[in-house]
């Protein structure tokens, strides 16, 4: 397995301080110890708005002169939009991020069923505004959205082979629950072989060994990306790692037993590392500073674990 630092991380809308540009971000990946850089296609960094030809040929250089793989792109999609231009605009953006994909050799686009959104303020961003007017929630049924998700990836999945890409869908809320069975559930309905999963071992409600095992087992075979985050690692004084509980469930994500799971399945790709949320110490905002130490020390314990599965989760 091979660790990625997600470029969403250092983008600048979840701290106080300016984004960090792709090239830039190459270089910190390198330095800081990953493999892998994952694009979330977007502003500041990562728009297919933002990068002509050149400027992708002039990327995909620069990431193989330091070594570095771009490993996946990943979109801010949402397929349950009501009206049908919305409906449009979202298969649109994709479309153009698998064409971003082929112009940079990157074989992988995560796509999400329904992203609820951000909203930006003074160069911030947050969720609650976007999550709590989203329409969709209020005028339409589960059944209803579940519908036009699995239409919307089906339509863009008619694109991945012409691009060359396979798409991954997240098991991220909403549309499809936390854990694996949703998410499972909608690619086995799509029913398309350029359609696999991106699992997630943070949106996972149970934490135990059982459990972890029973959805890598499940999903073997589709899993082709994954995520975790730094938010919940710190560096201590005496030089070591502690890995604090999540916020949402009070409980510690069991990466261990997960890395030895996709150890066990046979799973060779990427694990890329984010930082998704604003960057709190005290209910205040931080600086990138605050960003380094999380990412720093999230990545030397990760590392340790896919370095030797076997062992670390014992």
């Amino acid at each position: 397995m091979k660790l990625a630092l997600f470029s969403v991380t250092y983008s600048g809308i979840w701290y106080k301080g300016e984004p960090v540009p792709l090239k830039e971000q190459i270089r910190r990946a390198k330095k800081l110890g990953f493999d892998g850089l994952s694009i979330e296609t977007k502003r500041p960094v990562g728009s297919p708005l933002d990068l002509d030809k050149a400027a992708r040929k002039s990327l995909a250089e620069f990431a193989k002169s330091e070594g570095i793989e771009i490993c996946a792109l990943e979109a801010n999609n949402d397929f349950t939009k009501p009206t049908a231009e919305d409906q449009e605009n979202n298969l649109l953006m994709v479309k153009s991020i698998m064409e971003m994909a082929r112009d940079l050799d990157v074989g992988i686009v995560k796509v999400f069923a329904a992203w609820p959104g951000v909203t930006m303020r003074n160069g911030l961003a947050a969720y609650e505004l976007a999550h709590r007017f989203n329409p969709n929630q209020t005028y339409m049924t589960d059944l209803e959205r579940w519908d036009l998700a699995v239409s919307g990836i089906r339509e863009a999945a008619k694109w991945a082979e012409e691009y060359g890409v396979v798409l991954a869908l997240q098991n991220h809320p909403p549309v499809v629950n936390y854990g694996y069975e949703d998410a499972l559930d909608m690619v086995k309905m799509v029913n398309d072989k350029n359609v696999k999963l991106c699992l997630d071992v943070p949106l996972f409600e149970r934490q135990d060994d059982e459990y972890i095992k029973e959805a890598v087992q499940k999903c073997k075979g589709l899993i082709v990306l994954s995520h975790y985050g730094s938010w919940d690692f710190r560096p201590t004084e005496s030089g070591g790692i502690i890995q604090l509980p999540m916020e949402r469930t009070g409980t510690v994500v069991n990466y261990r037993s997960y890395v030895r799971e996709l150890s066990n399945a046979g799973y060779n790709g990427f694990l890329a590392q984010e930082e998704c949320a604003p960057v709190l110490v005290d209910h205040k905002l931080q600086g990138i500073e605050e960003v380094d130490r999380r990412v720093s020390a999230a990545v030397k314990h990760m590392r340790r674990l896919v370095s030797a599965p076997e062992i670390a989760a014992r």
